[in-house]
């Protein structure tokens, strides 16, 4: 397979580092092909800007969807984007590694998806019978992306009646909300707990643990999320209520 990683934590001599260089490496050694997105050591910009569009009009008002799919279908996109999306439309498996700051991802790796994931290219599409093509449909539908996480909190802590909230709750807008949307197939994510607690002997058991999870990249069993053109939501893009009637939440959107 063709694997982009996507790293975005500032100190490679991290927890998060180490097992950056060590699953590249072990992915090198099970024949895939690798290309990473180092977002720090790139110094990313993660902020969009008109010059994303090749646009610098102070008096034009910016519609960043619009703008965005115009530079898109006529080329103007700035040259940094234009490489993070043929690295994308190269790689047959994404993973996304970062760790969980404040409920969410760092500021840089959510600037990569704003600036990264525009309309033309990752949204915004349609069929040839004029169906929307999102939620398990799109231009990145046969990819597969998979979550690697640190956070500091316990697994407790983060379960599902843990007060930090549910680590797949936490997850749902990238996992949900981006990759699935945009038609990637989720694998589920892995997580390290207590990741600024981490002795030897657990580092050791994390690092086989994820060598496992990489050498099953091609053959995990993705998230069972209901795809948009599916039948099972209604024209207003609601759930149909003889699915799991009565009950809501994240968790009504996984058969």
């Amino acid at each position: 397979m063709n694997v982009l990683w996507v790293f975005a934590h500032p100190e490679p001599r991290s927890l998060s580092g180490a097992l950056r260089d060590d699953s590249l490496q072990t992915l090198r050694n099970l024949g895939h092909d690798v290309r990473e997105s180092d977002l720090y050591a790139m110094k990313w910009n993660p902020v969009v800007d008109a010059a994303d569009y090749g646009t610098e009009a102070a008096d034009e008002r910016l519609q960043v969807g619009a703008a965005s799919a115009r530079a898109y279908a006529g080329g103007m996109l700035s040259p940094e984007i234009v490489a993070e999306q043929e690295k994308l439309a190269w790689a047959d498996a994404v993973v996304v590694q970062f760790p969980l700051w404040w409920f969410g991802v760092p500021a840089i790796l959510k600037g990569w998806i704003d600036r990264v994931f525009v309309k033309g290219f990752a949204y915004g599409l349609s069929g040839d019978d004029g169906r929307t093509l999102h939620y398990g449909e799109g231009r990145l539908a046969g990819k597969r992306a998979m979550v690697v996480v640190t956070g500091g909190a316990s697994e407790a802590a983060l379960g599902s009646r843990g007060i930090n909230g549910s680590l797949d709750d936490l997850l749902f807008s990238l996992q949900h909300g981006t990759f699935f949307y945009t038609g990637m197939s989720v694998l589920p994510p892995y997580a390290v707990y207590g990741a600024d607690r981490v002795p030897p002997e657990q580092f050791t058991e994390a690092r086989g643990a994820l060598r496992e999870r990489l050498r099953t990249l091609e053959t995990t069993q993705p998230l069972p999320y209901r795809s948009r053109n599916s039948g099972d939501y209604d024209e207003n893009m609601v759930l149909e209520e003889a699915h799991v009637p009565g009950e809501t939440g994240f968790a009504i959107h996984l058969r």
